[in-house]
C-alpha cells in the first residue's frame, strides 16, 4: 500500500467519513467531557469546546469539497481545509490544543512521502500532532491531553516499525491512548482525589476511538465510567493545557511586559521558546510562516528582545512597566470626579472614553470588540461604544467569530477585549489571523474577567496614540481585584475547605477563598476582603440568579463604607450571581 510523490495517505471519502464520525462521537460525549471538569462549580466546557472546534473543521471540510470542480479529488486541500477550520473554530484552550493536534496531523497526511508505507505516514503525523501540541504549552503538564496525545503518538511509531497494516497502526494508537487516559489520575492527583480522568485527555480518546471505527469497522470498547466517587478532589493549583492559568497570577510578579513581532524560522522558535521560559512567566509564542507574536512578563527586558534578535528580527517591540501602569490607573482614580472614569451608582452604563469626533484628523479608525457573557453585560458594553460579541451558557467564542466581528468593525486599529481567561488564546489566534491577512493593526488586552474588562473600556481613548491607549486598558484591567459569588454543584475541597452542593462559594482573584451556607453572607465577605486592601471604586454585577445580591452588597458599603463609590449593574451572566471588582 505504497502512496505516490506527495500522496496523502486516506482517501478523500475516508476523511470525510472519519470527520462526520468524530463530530457525532464528541457530540455525543461532550455532556460526559464537561462533566469531568465541572468541581465545584459547573464551568467545565471542555467537551463543548473539542467538539465545535472539530465540527468548525469537519465543516470547513465539507465547504472545501463543494467548492471543488475538478473530478480529481483534493485531498491535500481537503486537509488543509480542515486544520485551518479547526483553528478559525477554536473555542477556549482544549479547542486551541485541539486545533494545533488536527492542523500539525492533517499537515503531516496531506504531504505523504514517496517511499513510505501509510501506516508509517500515519505514524509520523501522530508524532508531530503531539509535538505541536506540547509546543503550544509554555509549561507542560503531564496527566494532561498531552500526555495521552504523546502515548498515542509512541505506540503508532512502534507498531508502525513492526509492519504491521494501517488498521493495526490505527487500533493500537487508540488502545493506547485509552490507556494512557486511565493513568492520568495517577499523574495528577487532583484528578485522583476527584475520581475522574482528565477531559482533554478523554476528548482525544473519542477522536481516535472515531478513526479506529472508520477504518476497521469495529467500535473500540466503552470507556470505563470514572465519574462517580466518594472521596473529595482537592483544589487544583497546578495549571494544565486546559487551565494554564491554574496559578492565579498575584499582585507581586515580573515588572515588565515585553511583545514584538517576530520575523523567524519555524525551527529557531523551540530555542526561543527555552531562553524566554526562565526568564519570567505568561509566554506566549504564537504563529507560523515566518511570522510570530512574542509575548512575556520579565524583569530582565534587555535579555527577552535579545532572545528575539537571536532568533529573527523583531519589530513592533512594546515594553511596558507594570508600576507605570498602577500610576496611571491612580490618575485616572483622582480625575474620576470630572467624568473621565467610570460612572458612580446609579449610572446607566460604563463610561465612555473621549468623543470619537474629537479624534484628530489622519488618525486612524479605533474599535473595541468585547466579549461580553450575558445579556446585561453586552449592553454595558455596547453602550461605551465597544463592538460585543456575545454568547450563550458552555459556548465561549470561536476564534472565527472574533475574526468576523474585527473585520464588521472596518477599524484600521482594533482592541481585543477577551474578558475571560479561557477565551484569551482564542483571541491571540484571532488577532494574528486578522493582522497576516489584513491591513489592521490590533493587540489584545488580556482581560480575564468581565469587571477587569469594564475597567478597560472606562479609559479607553481613540484620540490618543495606540500604544497609549493599549497601555492605560492593561494598566486599568491589571489595577481591578476581582470576586465573585457562585453555588457549588458538588462535594468537593477547595481551599477555603470542604463544601457540599448548594453551598455558596466565594471567589477571589480567581480562587476560591470563603464557603458558606447563606449566599448574602459569602458575597459580604468577598466584598470586605477585596476593600480591605483599599479602593474608591466597587462595581457589582448582577448576575442571572441571585436576586437582590448586589443590592445587598450596595447597602452594606453603603453603611460600613461610606466614603467608597458604588456601582451597580444587571449583568445577567449565568452560574455566578454576582461579580464583584475593586479599583
Amino acid at each position: 500500500m505504497s502512496t505516490q510523490p506527495g500522496a496523502p495517505v486516506f482517501a478523500l471519502r475516508t476523511v470525510r467519513a472519519f470527520c462526520d464520525a468524530a463530530v457525532a462521537d464528541l457530540g455525543a460525549a461532550r455532556e460526559e467531557i464537561d462533566a469531568l471538569n465541572i468541581y465545584p462549580v459547573p464551568d467545565g466546557d471542555t467537551g463543548t469546546n473539542m467538539f465545535l472546534t472539530f465540527q468548525a473543521g469537519r465543516d470547513a471540510l465539507r465547504a472545501h469539497a463543494e467548492e471543488q470542480t475538478s473530478a480529481e479529488p483534493d485531498v491535500g486541500g481537503a486537509l488543509q481545509a480542515l486544520g485551518r477550520g479547526a483553528l478559525l473554530g477554536a473555542r477556549g484552550n482544549s479547542g486551541v490544543i485541539t486545533a494545533q493536534l488536527v492542523g500539525a496531523f492533517a499537515r503531516r497526511v496531506a504531504r505523504g512521502h514517496a517511499d513510505q508505507e501509510s501506516p508509517n505516514v500515519f505514524a509520523e503525523a501522530m508524532v508531530e500532532a503531539a509535538d505541536a501540541a506540547y509546543e503550544a504549552v509554555s509549561d507542560p503538564v503531564e496527566g494532561t491531553i498531552l500526555s495521552v496525545a504523546r502515548a498515542a503518538a509512541d505506540a503508532a511509531r512502534q507498531t508502525a516499525t513492526s509492519g504491521a497494516e494501517l488498521s493495526e497502526v490505527i487500533a493500537a494508537t487508540a488502545a493506547a491512548a485509552r490507556q494512557a487516559l486511565q493513568r492520568t489520575p495517577e499523574q495528577l492527583e487532583v484528578l485522583s482525589r476527584a475520581g475522574v480522568v482528565d477531559a482533554g485527555g478523554r476528548g482525544l480518546c473519542v477522536l481516535l476511538d472515531a478513526a479506529e471505527t472508520t477504518v476497521t469497522g469495529r467500535r473500540p470498547p466503552e470507556a470505563p465510567d470514572r465519574l462517580r466517587t466518594r472521596s473529595i478532589p482537592v483544589p487544583q493549583h497546578a495549571g494544565t493545557p486546559e487551565h494554564p492559568d491554574g496559578h492565579r497570577l498575584g499582585d507581586h510578579g515580573p515588572a515588565y511586559e515585553v511583545m514584538y513581532l517576530l520575523d523567524a524560522a519555524d525551527e529557531a522558535i523551540p530555542s526561543l521558546r527555552r531562553a524566554l521560559a526562565p526568564l519570567g512567566d505568561s509566554l506566549v509564542v504564537v504563529g507560523g510562516d515566518r511570522l510570530w507574536n512574542v509575548h512575556v512578563h520579565v524583569d530582565d527586558v534587555g535579555a527577552a528582545i535579545e532572545a528575539g534578535i537571536a532568533a529573527g528580527t523583531p519589530r513592533r517591540i512594546r515594553v511596558t512597566h507594570f508600576a507605570e501602569q498602577v500610576a496611571l490607573a491612580a490618575q485616572r482614580s483622582e480625575g474620576r470626579s470630572g467624568g473621565t472614569g467610570r460612572p458612580g451608582a446609579g449610572s446607566t452604563g460604563v463610561a465612555h472614553g473621549a468623543d470619537r469626533a474629537s479624534r484628530p484628523s489622519g488618525t486612524p479608525t479605533r474599535a473595541v470588540v468585547a466579549f461580553a457573557f450575558g445579556d446585561g453585560l453586552a449592553a454595558l458594553f455596547d453602550e461605551a461604544g465597544a463592538h460585543v460579541v456575545s454568547t450563550v451558557e458552555h459556548r465561549r467564542p470561536s476564534v472565527a467569530e472574533l475574526v468576523e466581528a474585527i473585520r464588521t468593525t472596518g477599524a484600521g486599529e482594533v482592541l481585543l477585549l477577551p474578558n475571560d481567561s479561557d477565551t484569551v488564546g482564542v483571541a491571540d489566534i484571532a488577532a494574528r489571523t486578522v493582522e497576516e491577512s489584513h491591513d489592521v493593526r490590533i493587540s489584545v488586552v488580556p482581560s480575564r474577567t468581565q469587571v477587569q474588562g469594564l475597567a478597560a473600556l472606562a479609559v479607553h481613548e481613540p484620540g490618543r496614540g495606540f500604544d497609549a491607549d493599549l497601555v492605560a486598558m492593561v494598566a486599568a484591567s491589571r489595577a481591578v481585584r476581582h470576586g465573585a459569588v457562585t453555588v457549588a454543584a458538588r462535594q468537593a475541597m477547595t481551599t477555603a475547605g470542604p463544601c457540599e452542593p448548594g453551598d455558596a462559594l466565594g471567589v477571589i482573584g480567581g480562587d476560591f477563598a470563603v464557603v458558606g451556607d447563606h449566599i448574602e453572607t459569602v458575597a459580604v465577605e468577598v466584598v470586605d476582603r477585596l476593600i480591605g486592601a483599599g479602593g474608591e471604586l466597587v462595581t457589582l454585577v448582577a448576575g442571572a440568579e441571585g436576586e437582590g445580591l448586589a443590592q445587598h452588597c450596595a447597602d452594606h458599603l453603603a453603611q460600613h463604607h461610606p466614603t467608597v463609590d458604588v456601582a451597580v449593574y444587571e449583568g445577567g451572566q449565568p452560574r455566578y450571581p454576582l461579580l464583584v471588582g475593586v479599583e
